[in-house]
């Protein structure tokens, strides 16, 4: 299985839209409006490369009102998410 996050511009007001359209979709894991530089964030899975590209660019990226994206694809999935400050 091959996770990614998506970072999405959107035009400007229509990211609660954006993000009601993409949260159907059977790779979309989990999906987020946020602010800053990205307006929309989605955690996405696939079974295999093919099938993270096809939903990247013939999904997400055919949406309408989508302006660009950012796709950080997961190297390494960690289990164990309590981290320790060093001393």
């Amino acid at each position: 299985m091959i996770h990614a996050f998506i970072m999405l511009n959107v035009e400007s007001g229509s990211e609660e839209n954006v993000l009601k359209s993409l949260k159907p979709l059977n790779v979309v894991e989990e999906a987020y409006v946020s602010y800053g530089v990205y307006d929309v964030i989605l955690k996405i899975k696939a079974e295999n490369m093919d099938e993270l590209k096809n939903a990247i660019i013939h999904k997400i990226r055919a949406t309408d009102q989508i302006q660009s994206t950012l796709t950080l694809v997961v190297t390494e999935e960690k289990a164990d998410t309590s981290y320790s400050t060093p001393k």
